[in-house]
């Protein structure tokens, strides 16, 4: 498992070993030794998620406030542009977000520390996205950032995404910064 920092604090992209020949693959994409010996890494999950979207559909910004999630994110089938964004106003790299493709062929996988915005666009015509949560999902919890804020600036690559209801009326980070 090779763990790559990324210019946000915590968040790492994860290269699994993959053993591949003419018959297919297999990989690990979690192990608890593993991720326990590295200082980035959480060893703990409490809940797997896997949600499919067709090309086109982005899901996000997300977060839960009082009960934040870290995510381990990966693409089981089909491929993915996945963000994360932070929004903490204190922090030295508040407003910066970092982007990655994450599908079958590549492997990678995100972690993203609880506190981050995270969102996802597809990019193939169907994407199976999986991924492990460090606390329980709370839909009273739930909040949401405008995919397309300006003080974001996030580089999409879709320009009019097939968006969820909730996702529409999402506010822009201001407001979602206001007390």
């Amino acid at each position: 498992m090779n763990v790559i920092e990324t210019d946000l604090p915590g968040v790492v992209i994860v290269e699994p070993r993959v053993f591949g020949d003419a018959r297919g693959f297999f990989l690990e994409t979690w192990h608890q030794e593993r991720f326990a010996k590295h200082p980035l890494l959480p060893d703990t999950f409490v809940q797997d998620n896997h949600s499919r979207s067709a090309r086109g559909v982005l899901r996000g910004l997300h977060v839960q406030m009082r009960h934040p999630q870290g995510k381990l994110v990966r693409v089981a089938h089909g491929s993915v542009f996945d963000v994360a964004a932070d929004i903490d106003p204190n922090s030295r790299t508040f407003g910066q977000w970092v982007g990655v493709e994450l599908s079958d062929t590549n492997h990678h996988q995100l972690y993203i520390p609880p506190g981050y915005a995270h969102g996802f666009c597809v990019l193939s015509e169907t994407a199976d996205f999986e991924y492990k949560c460090t606390d329980f999902y709370h839909p009273d919890d739930e909040r949401g950032i405008a995919w397309n804020d300006e003080q974001l600036a996030i580089d999409w690559p879709v320009e009019h995404p097939i968006l969820s209801k909730r996702d529409v009326a999402n506010p822009t980070l201001k407001e979602f910064l206001k007390p």
